[in-house]
């Protein structure tokens, strides 16, 4: 029996890479072969219209041996300076093993705060589609080289799920050391308590017993372990999209898996546009009011963006990325999203048309107020007159 294809259905991945597999543990140098057969296998995917990002830790181990720290345990401000000379190499590596197959790699490096803040979002997002959409391979990291906390307690299982739910990607695969969730630690099968652990194919909700399951990271050049992954299921799942762990510790992981191999898939029940859409119907806090005409308010009935020409009046201070409510006719809140403009670009754009706007906005490249993908209609408030 041919094994199914477990991403067969999805169309954008986000790939997360711990440093475990990307660095030699012994060595502290760059597994050259592994990495150049990960980038065959994703240029396979490319060719088949799979929009792939990469989240790749390795830049801190990277950054240890270059500058000869074989200490495990380092200060703050030499894990930050490993930090930035290894993302150098990182992304030099990440260029030329995806080079080799013609692909392009666009260097991305996140903070916290970025994929928290919804009006940061909105520009990581913009330049992640932009990427996708000129056929680059966007490679993600944490700027570990100026954080502080982050750098001893964030890692880069949950900046990916982050990353997932920002982009609204169909799924996120984590490679790991080990080839999914079990009912306890693989790695501690030596002891008669473990003997019996099972591998859990699939997780369809996450609860007390599955996070029970999880154990510590069995590496030092990892931050994170399978208690990280949990929290990072959850993110992504409760952003409407699905998650992946499987094993990479050999060269080929990406096909291995769409050949078949083992993993635990984390399904989501719902899908990304969905949870976003929950997510800004949701929020309580409203930054603006945007006040729209009859021709604007069919437009969002027919599931268009609105546009500023069919803006009458805007009320409140907001920045790109707030939640804004749309009222029409002065009377009931008809839409909620997020707003592509500020407060003040807003009003200067409202009543005109998009060639007026791009004339007025010289660096602009989209003219919507609300795009539809970040918008949603209040059922029932919409009636025309």
């Amino acid at each position: 029996m041919v094994a199914l294809n477990p991403i067969s259905n999805y169309k954008r991945l986000v790939i997360k890479i711990g440093s475990a597999l990307l660095v030699d543990n012994k060595t502290g140098l760059l597994r050259s072969n592994w990495l150049n057969s990960l980038c065959q296998d994703i240029a396979k995917l490319q060719l088949q219209d799979y929009e792939i990002i990469i989240v790749s830790s390795g830049a801190m181990m990277l950054g240890r041996q270059i500058l000869g720290l074989n200490a495990k345990n380092l200060t703050l401000e030499k894990l930050q300076a490993c930090a930035s000379v290894g993302q150098i190499a990182l992304s030099q590596n990440w260029t030329n093993a995806l080079s080799k197959y013609d692909l392009i790699g666009g260097q991305i490096l996140i903070t916290p705060n970025i994929t928290e803040q919804r009006r940061f979002y909105l520009n990581a997002q913009t330049t992640i589609n932009t990427l996708l959409e000129l056929k680059a391979v966007p490679v993600i990291n944490e700027n570990d080289s100026v954080a502080t906390a982050e750098i001893r307690y964030g890692d880069n299982d949950r900046l990916s799920a982050r990353v997932a739910s920002m982009i609204e990607a169909d799924c996120l695969i984590i490679l790991s050391d080990v080839d999914g969730l079990y009912s306890a630690p693989p790695q501690s099968h030596e002891n008669a308590k473990y003997e019996n652990a099972k591998h859990i194919a699939k997780v369809s909700e996450i609860g007390s017993e599955i996070e029970a399951m999880a154990g510590a990271s069995s590496s030092h050049l990892a931050r994170g372990g399978m208690i990280t992954k949990i929290e990072a299921a959850k993110i992504a799942t409760q952003s409407g999209t699905d998650m992946i762990i499987t094993s990479g510790t050999k060269n080929h992981s990406l096909k291995a898996l769409i050949d078949g191999a083992k993993h635990t898939l984390f399904s989501a029940n719902q899908c990304p546009k969905s949870a976003r859409k929950r997510w800004i119907l949701g929020t309580l806090e409203i930054a603006g009011k945007i006040y729209i005409d009859d021709g604007a308010a069919k437009a969002l009935k027919n599931g268009n963006s609105l546009l500023p020409i069919g803006v009458t009046k805007v009320e409140g201070e907001f920045s790109r990325g707030d939640i804004v409510a749309i009222f029409y006719s002065n009377e009931k809140e008809i839409a909620r999203g997020l707003a592509g403009m500020d407060n003040i670009d807003a009003n200067l754009a409202k009543g005109k048309n998009s060639e007026a706007i791009f004339e007025l906005f010289e660096t602009i490249s989209r003219t919507e107020l609300v795009h539809a993908d970040n918008l949603v209609l209040i059922t029932g408030n919409i009636v025309i007159k």
